[in-house]
């Protein structure tokens, strides 16, 4: 089996660009990955023609050899866009694997060690219509694990201990809306620069049990995460913005975080994703993969976690009634709060490729918010 072609498509969906890649082999067999939407929205397609010439005429079902390959003939690392898209390869190559051997690809990671994917779904606005959220959540998917932002008030131009206090009365209101064993998850965003207001923060939170703290720094100084870990009292989680084994590796040998977060659209893939997992392990930390993705982000993740033993909870937003419903007829969709395995060769999800030739571009962006005094805030 050899490597033929592989195909770009780029959309619009859920509010957010898009990119899906289509490997595609001289014996009809193919598969689909998805690419992290870290711009720019065009990138892909350049960088999968670019991946091709390294890599066609290959036996998809190599892959430790063929990412081996890219990470090697890259010669210098890819950075978040080179690897969003070999990610999107990796997934597609695994997908391959799969349907050529019969199996579900998480079957070629060594086999099941749970029978299904805990999930958890964001919930905003304040205390009220957070808990309403969640509760509607519930009753129709059966959620009982939920993230939302501990902000209730403008950050940058309110005193910090008013942002803590008011996070702690929104909590606490959210607790005494919702039963006892719901689990609520905080997520700050990045948009925290001094470590110590990050652990006031934390410390507010602390007494109502968050299920864990999320990425409130910055993740480029590791030495910070440590001495953050050190001193605060609930799990902190991050990783969403770290990429391949080697810096997780760091963050994992310096104990700065309780639960990593890497997200498989961008860190390299899947076959790193078992890697990062492996080393995570080893240093008793678990892993929520972070997924704001599609339905075919989720759908390898299920594998991933399906296979992974110190897999802990996956982010999901749920596809229905947005485009998705256009490209993908049989979504990963939860079941009391968990999505179920399915025995079916490779991922177990198929993509309507002539539904994605009419989805357009939409520029998106994450933009920042300006402080009082004229200048950008972190995010």
């Amino acid at each position: 089996m050899k490597i033929t072609a592989i195909k770009t498509f780029a959309g619009y969906f859920k509010n957010r660009s898009r990119g899906l890649v289509k490997v595609e082999t001289d014996e009809g067999l193919y598969g689909w990955g998805e690419a992290y939407s870290i711009g720019p929205d065009k990138s892909v397609e350049p960088i999968a023609d670019y991946i091709f010439e390294m890599i066609k005429g290959e036996d998809p079902r190599r892959v430790e050899y063929i990412m081996l390959k890219l990470f090697q003939q890259f010669r210098f690392p890819p950075g978040g866009t080179g690897l969003a898209v070999m990610s999107a390869v990796d997934h597609a190559l695994w997908d391959i694997s799969g349907k050529a051997a019969g199996l579900p690809v998480y079957m070629l990671l060594g086999g099941t060690v749970r029978d299904r994917v805990r999930v958890y779904h964001s919930v905003g606005g304040n205390a009220g219509e957070a808990s309403d959220q969640a509760h509607e959540l519930h009753d129709r998917w059966g959620f009982t694990a939920f993230k939302t932002s501990p902000y209730q008030v403008d950050i940058e131009a309110v005193r910090w201990g008013r942002v803590c206090s008011a996070a702690a009365r929104f909590f606490e209101d959210v607790r005494d809306r919702t039963p006892d064993e719901w689990e609520f998850a905080f997520d700050p965003h990045a948009r925290i620069f001094e470590p110590v207001r990050a652990l006031q923060l934390a410390n507010a939170l602390a007494p109502y049990d968050p299920y864990f703290y999320e990425e409130p720094l910055r993740p480029e100084h590791i030495p910070a995460w440590a001495r953050l870990r050190s001193q605060m009292q609930v799990p902190l989680a991050t990783g969403e913005s770290l990429y391949t084994r080697f810096e997780f590796l760091d963050l994992m040998a310096a104990h700065g975080a309780d639960i990593i977060q890497p997200d498989i659209c961008v860190c390299g893939g899947l076959l790193e994703m078992r890697k990062i997992a492996a080393i995570a392990e080893a240093h008793y930390v678990s892993i929520a993969p972070h997924n704001p993705m599609g339905p075919l982000a989720t759908a390898v993740n299920v594998h991933f976690a399906a296979a992974t033993p110190n897999f802990k909870i996956l982010e999901y937003g749920l596809p229905v009634g947005t485009e998705w419903e256009q490209c993908i007829a049989d979504p990963y969709l939860p079941e009391d709060g968990y999505l179920l395995l399915r025995d079916r060769p490779g991922l177990g999800i198929e993509i309507d490729e002539e539904a994605l030739k009419d989805n357009k571009i939409v520029h998106w962006q994450r933009t920042c918010t300006i402080r009082p005094d004229g200048s950008t805030s972190y995010i």
